[in-house]
């Protein structure tokens, strides 16, 4: 029997003071590196629901970034202890899942790191986070999906993404972009070092004060 562990929050007096600083530290989340699936193990038991998966339309960002105007698209919700965290999504042209992506048909709700962060020949791409807004043909679609999935009997409030991430992967020569948009609470779980560069869009790191 699977047992839902509680994610790990920071309990420093600044983490209390409210939402603000909690969404300042979302911003390391944006430009951690690596698998975003292994860091948030790190404070639960992380689940996959699959919302959908199949041949759509794609977004004006993920057509200039793939080069086509539709492709395979999976749509899926990472939770962290039974509570929604991450809104994710992975488009890749219809030919790349008859050859380097194939794989992606078949991964149920297993995490799709097990793809892209196992394999040596897969190449990522510089990351770029960006406001997500509620008008826009993006803002819209996360917001939109989160509500309708998101449980109405969790304990904590799991409020819709205002950030994402976004990073294209390469495998044979063939590009795969996945998208990660993140609740706000997601900044209170403590978080690794983030890497030193930070990606195009990022919101900008409040400067320390001089003691």
């Amino acid at each position: 029997m699977l047992t839902r562990t509680v994610p790990r929050l920071d309990r420093t007096r600044s983490a209390r003071a409210g939402w603000p600083l909690t969404q300042r530290r979302l911003t390391a989340w944006l430009y951690a590196p690596g698998s975003l699936t292994a860091r948030l193990r790190a404070h639960g038991q992380v689940t996959v629901r699959v919302l959908c998966q199949g041949h759509l339309p794609l977004w004006p960002q993920e057509q200039a970034a793939i080069g086509c105007r539709s492709g395979h698209v999976r749509e899926v919700m990472l939770m962290v202890g039974g509570r929604p965290a991450v809104w994710a999504r992975s488009a890749t042209p219809l030919i790349a899942t008859q050859g380097a992506w194939r794989a992606i048909k078949g991964l149920g709700t297993r995490p799709l790191a097990e793809l892209l962060f196992t394999h040596r020949q897969v190449r990522r791409g510089p990351l770029q986070a960006r406001r997500l807004a509620a008008t826009s043909r993006e803002g819209a679609r996360v917001r939109r999906s989160w509500c309708q999935h998101t449980p109405t009997s969790l304990p904590g409030p799991c409020p819709p993404p205002e950030w994402a991430r976004h990073s294209v992967f390469h495998h044979k020569g063939q590009p795969l972009q996945v998208l990660e948009a993140f609740s706000p609470w997601v900044g209170m779980l403590l978080t690794p070092r983030p890497a030193r560069s930070r990606p195009t869009g990022s919101p900008q790191r409040p400067a320390r004060r001089r003691r």
